[in-house]
């Protein structure tokens, strides 16, 4: 693995994080900060020879998807983890993801959760792997985009997995 260095956002990072993992006019970056600054997230990046490769939001405040916080309330969840192409395995997830636990670990959390896409085998192999359990939930992830054709509606086929935390 690459010298990685994982810590949480500042807002000097955003414009470096949207020229190399960009997100146009959506601004996710910006939005996963003000959720750090309102005290209901931590958005944790990764760098490597102080570029960013890589991040991922850690909701404090429950999961991302309304059938996830129902289930398991209070539960932080491990949101948009994504790491620029040329730097997919590499390590950088699963160093994000160790992050995220020791940050929850550190708030005396017992568990933390993340949602996988049914499309998406190789992310779902390295959480199980990493010591993520299934939890028989299974639901659809709604959210929207927009690009230069306009506001796009996505449902994404997802199921949680809880990982017991030290």
């Amino acid at each position: 693995m690459p010298e990685t260095l994982i810590r949480p956002a500042r807002e000097a990072d955003l414009a470096a994080l949207e020229r190399r993992l960009p997100t146009g006019r959506n601004r996710y970056h910006d939005a996963r900060y003000a959720r750090q600054i309102a005290g209901r997230g931590t958005y944790l990046l990764a760098f490597v020879g102080g570029e960013p490769v890589g991040h991922a939001s850690l909701l404090w405040d429950g999961g991302h998807a309304e059938p996830v916080r129902a289930r398991f309330p209070g539960c932080p969840e491990i949101n948009a983890l994504a790491v620029a192409t040329a730097w997919q395995s590499q390590g950088i997830g699963t160093a994000l993801i160790r992050a995220a636990e020791t940050l929850a670990t550190q708030r005396g959390c017992r568990q933390i959760g993340l949602g996988v896409d049914d499309g998406n085998p190789r992310a779902a192999a390295l959480y199980l792997r990493l010591g993520y359990r299934e939890t028989d939930l299974h639901y659809m992830d709604f959210y929207h985009y927009t690009d230069e054709t306009g506001r796009h509606e996505v449902a994404d086929p997802c199921r949680f997995l809880i990982k017991q935390l030290a």
